[in-house]
């Protein structure tokens, strides 16, 4: 797998790329995990959007949220990594990539509970109770600059 990577604003999206780009979100978030919600929203528009293809299809994704508009710190969100690339440490590689993307700052991010120990091993830690969204168990994290 010959992957390339790319971070654009949400301006310098292509109609290809966020079409791929919201495609894999909705086959995961919405079709795969059974949430029945828009996935896009205002944030997108705020957003970086991190992603690494292979030829256009997209084998992971995240997007990085400025401060103030989910949380009062920076967070990343949507984290996906398509499932046939699910095992290959690509969903790690990812988020690394989005730390160092952030830069220096402390993040906040919504994770599903059950992620809890693959953000801990990238230095996040609990900041929450759990808490349902989409029927979905999630906790707040943080990750201190």
């Amino acid at each position: 797998m010959e992957l390339r990577w790319h971070d654009r604003a949400f301006g310098e999206l292509t109609v290809h790329e966020l079409h791929a780009i919201l495609a894999l979100r909705g086959k995961v978030f919405v079709v795969e995990q059974s949430c029945a919600y828009l996935d896009p929203d205002t944030a997108d528009l705020a957003s970086r959007h991190l992603w690494a293809d292979d030829g256009g299809a997209i084998r992971a994704y995240l997007r990085l949220v400025p401060a103030g508009v989910k949380f009062p710190e920076l967070s990343i969100g949507r984290v996906i990594t398509a499932p046939e690339a699910r095992g290959t440490g690509l969903g790690k590689e990812l988020m690394r990539r989005g730390i160092v993307a952030a830069g220096a700052v402390a993040i906040r991010i919504g994770a599903q509970a059950h992620l809890e120990k693959f953000y801990g091993e990238l230095g996040f830690v609990r900041a929450s109770e759990p808490y349902d969204e989409d029927g979905i168990p999630h906790i707040e994290m943080i990750r201190r600059a």
